[in-house]
């Protein structure tokens, strides 16, 4: 799944293409979507000129003269910018021409995805108004972490996956921040220390930022808006690395499952009674 460092890789590759940009025509080749697609999403945004292309946890949101254009990539979805009529691919399901002759198109081929049109304060919406903060803003911190963790029982690993406590921390990202921290990730978050959380929250943004420097992660579906995928795979620690050497003390890698999810982890670096 595109997690936060693949969306701000994306909003940030084709914003440059939109701003500014008259929205010339709408094609909605698969309205079955997650939520399903309106379907008169050509009459609302035709003709319509593009503010601004921002980011909230997971979602990308284009800014129009009146409205906004809510997405979010799903399972395997990403968004490519296109210049020329070449043909769609089977899995492109949306298809936005520009008057400058790009085209936005929306590919996801498992469908989990959404696109939307609302013109409500985006903020306010279902989808985004219980959100957490943004885990590389000011908010995000030390003494925000450490007062989420007071009576919680759920693991660690969990809790900075909860996208009211902080957004857009996914699997791959919390694995990797937990073991830079040296915390479990089956440890209970009441468990955790002051200093601990300070030591967590800085290395969460730390491993945001230099996956964003990246281009996010490709393990599979994922690929930016040029067509490129992301680099960070070539970083990782330990996601994924089961009965691998520690890249610090040699021990195998172990994996555990927590909340559904495999969360891989060195036993040794990572002990449960360290925090």
């Amino acid at each position: 799944m595109p997690e936060l460092p693949e969306v701000e890789t994306t909003k940030e590759g084709i914003k440059s293409h939109l701003e500014g940009q008259i929205i010339k025509e709408i094609l909605v080749r698969n309205s079955k979507l997650r939520i399903p697609v309106p379907d008169n999403l050509d009459q609302l945004c035709v003709g319509k000129k593009i503010i601004a292309v921002s980011r909230r946890a997971k979602y990308i949101l284009i800014q129009l003269t009146e409205g906004y254009l809510l997405i979010h990539l799903g399972m395997s979805g990403h968004l490519r910018i296109i210049s020329g009529k070449s043909k769609p691919e089977k899995h492109d399901h949306i298809l936005l021409t520009m008057t400058n002759e790009f085209v936005l198109r929306f590919c996801d081929p498992r469908r989990f995805g959404l696109f939307l049109y609302i013109n409500e304060n985006p903020y306010q919406h279902q989808l985004l108004r219980h959100l957490g903060p943004e885990p590389l803003c000011e908010e995000f911190n030390g003494d925000y972490l450490f007062q989420k963790v007071q009576n919680k029982n759920k693991p660690i690993k969990s809790l900075i996956m909860d996208g009211e406590i902080v957004v857009g921390v996914g699997n791959i990202y919390a694995t990797e921040s937990l073991f830079l921290a040296n915390i479990h990730p089956n440890t209970p978050a009441k468990m955790l220390s002051e200093e601990a959380c300070y030591t967590l929250a800085k290395q969460i943004k730390e491993v945001l930022k230099q996956a964003i420097l990246c281009g996010g992660t490709t393990l599979r579906d994922f690929y930016a808006f040029d067509g490129k995928p992301g680099y960070f795979s070539i970083s990782l620690k330990v996601y994924g690395r089961k009965n691998q050497p520690c890249l610090l003390c040699q021990h195998p890698i172990e994996s555990v499952v927590i909340s559904g999810r495999n969360s891989f982890f060195c036993p040794q670096c990572q002990n449960e009674t360290s925090t």
